[in-house]
């Protein structure tokens, strides 16, 4: 055979290699949201040069530990929970909101939130401000303590709007990335198919007994909503837009319903982890 000849069907069949690979490629990952729609975040981790989700490991049976435990490995761009806990000792994040008013309608603001995390989540910190057109505020939370600021002056926040920021804290995915520091228990509530998309249903139970239902993607073991109930009120909110921030996993978008009616929706714009957070922006005055 001559040495041309040859080297004309190796470079054909390898012509023919990149192609399907071509087809395939693009296929490949995608996950669907709650609503049915390919998730924009899973699009942009495709472009991006950090590392893939890990494939669901369907060869044990799942229990509601190994479910959690896999996503926590997800969430913390497959470094487990010590790099978790090593990037996150700190975070700012900065947004847009829309929580609905007095008058039913969404009312927009900015947001800025700080975070100091602690050994479990009574030792945590966290501080919102967010600033409408008509006023600017912050609500604090320490440990088991909620208070506001305004003008410079400490004032008790409407117990529904506490009870709304502290829902942003004890029903939601830190909750369960910290749900071992925090002494709260899983257990696996069974499966769901939802929209075509397959979850394993989670359910948490901190220590003072508040109850949340995570809906965990079997295929990539994101968090793709949750649901609790407060006050007879059903609470769901939906995580979209997911995407990495210092090598970790993000939802940059998410949605809340009370009783199947959008109360808030919120945006993140930017968040950094580990840099230094100032104690003062937690005290009184």
């Amino acid at each position: 055979m001559k040495i041309s000849s040859l080297f004309s069907r190796v470079r054909f069949a390898f012509a023919a290699f990149l192609l399907a690979f071509a087809v395939i490629l693009p296929t490949a990952g995608q996950d669907k949201t709650a609503n049915g729609n390919v998730d924009a975040g899973d699009k942009k981790a495709q472009t991006s040069n950090e590392k893939p989700d890990k494939k669901a490991d369907t060869s044990k049976p799942a229990t509601a530990e190994s479910v959690v435990e896999s996503s926590i490995v997800i969430f913390s761009g497959l470094g487990g929970r010590p790099r978790l806990n090593q990037i996150r000792k700190t975070s700012v994040e900065h947004g847009k909101i829309s929580i609905k008013g007095d008058s039913g309608q969404l009312e927009q603001a900015t947001y800025q939130k700080w975070i100091i995390r602690g050994d479990d989540s009574s030792q945590e910190k966290i501080r919102l401000d967010q600033d409408y057109s008509t006023v600017r505020y912050s609500l604090i939370h320490t440990g088991d303590k909620t208070f506001g600021i305004y003008n410079n002056a400490v004032f008790t926040p409407r117990a529904d709007a506490a009870k709304a920021f502290e829902n942003r804290i004890y029903h939601g995915i830190d909750a369960l990335l910290w749900y071992k520091e925090n002494g709260s228990t899983v257990e696996l509530g069974g499966r769901d198919k939802i929209l075509g998309v397959d979850f394993y249903l989670i359910d948490l139970t901190d220590k003072q007994g508040r109850k949340t239902r995570f809906y965990i993607s079997a295929k990539t073991y994101r968090v793709m909503m949750i649901d609790y109930v407060e006050d007879g009120v059903k609470y769901r909110r939906k995580y979209y837009d997911y995407n990495y921030a210092q090598g970790t996993l993000v939802p940059f978008r998410s949605t809340l319903t009370a009783d199947d009616k959008v109360v808030e929706e919120s945006q993140v714009l930017t968040v950094t982890y580990g840099q230094k957070v100032d104690d003062s922006l937690f005290a009184e005055g």
